[in-house]
């Protein structure tokens, strides 16, 4: 196989709704598709030719995608027979694993351990084998883009199952015709600040809060909140408490606003 293929793929540990919305404020062009347990994001274009490599590209990128996040990003690249991987997530240190032309490993020391323990992998069996992907002598000949498929054939164990055709070490013309093709695939594109705080409302309506902020429980609540905010005013005004006021009006906003919540995102 050629050692000159450019190309990377960003990983993401959480359904595609909520990696969709992140994504929108990376400001490119990606096509998203379900992978298993993971959501897999492929550019449409080539960002490496705008300047930089494919490893600060795509570890930017995943670190950008974790951020505020309670789930893991890994930034997958490849360029001239190199290749490595940079694991994000939320306000965690962002580590880094990297191979060379001939597989020799070249991260951090701890970047294996720090995976397995992130992605909930068995700390002894798994471990082992991921730490043998950093040992020349394991698959002699193999280079960085061999030891990058073989981590992925470990994440499945970790619950990711890549579409067919988006392997490591593909060339970015034959990654994004293969994502073109995947099941269940949309297209993520900047298109404006509104885009963005709609597409981030609509992974809180998907999440597990999604039925207290939108829909027949969300009125419910609000109603609630209303009823029991506005007596609670007028008493307060005639006890003259200021801090009873304050709780009164915070009843009462919470509660108009999740009315006009409900009825805007209902508009949608």
């Amino acid at each position: 196989m050629s050692r000159t293929p450019t190309g990377g793929l960003l990983l993401c540990r959480t359904e595609p709704v909520a990696a969709r919305s992140h994504a929108h404020l990376l400001r490119v062009r990606l096509l998203l598709a379900p992978a298993g347990a993971w959501t897999v994001l492929v550019p449409e274009a080539k960002p490496w030719l705008e300047g930089g490599s494919a490893a600060e590209v795509f570890t930017a990128w995943g670190t950008a995608l974790a951020a505020g996040t309670n789930w893991p990003v890994l930034g997958l690249w490849w360029e001239g027979g190199r290749a490595g991987f940079a694991l994000a997530g939320g306000f965690r240190r962002t580590v880094a694993q990297e191979w060379d032309a001939s597989g020799r490993a070249a991260g951090e020391p701890d970047a294996m351990r720090t995976l397995a323990a992130r992605l909930g992998l068995d700390p002894v069996l798994d471990l082992e084998e991921l730490e043998r992907l950093t040992r020349p002598d394991a698959a002699p000949g193999a280079d960085g883009a061999d030891r990058l498929r073989g981590l992925t054939v470990l994440l499945t164990r970790a619950g990711l199952a890549l579409p067919p055709g988006l392997t490591p070490g593909e060339p970015a013309d034959r990654l994004r015709a293969a994502a073109r093709v995947a099941p269940d695939v949309e297209t993520v594109e900047w298109a404006g600040w509104r885009d963005a705080v709609r597409a981030e409302c609509d992974a809180v309506d998907a999440g597990p809060l999604g039925p207290w902020v939108r829909g027949p429980k969300a009125r419910l609540l609000s109603a609630a909140q209303i009823a029991a905010g506005a007596p609670l005013l007028v008493w307060a005004a005639r006890r003259r408490s200021p801090a009873w006021a304050a709780a009164g009006s915070l009843l009462l906003a919470q509660g108009a606003l999740s009315l006009a919540y409900d009825r805007a995102r209902a508009r949608d």
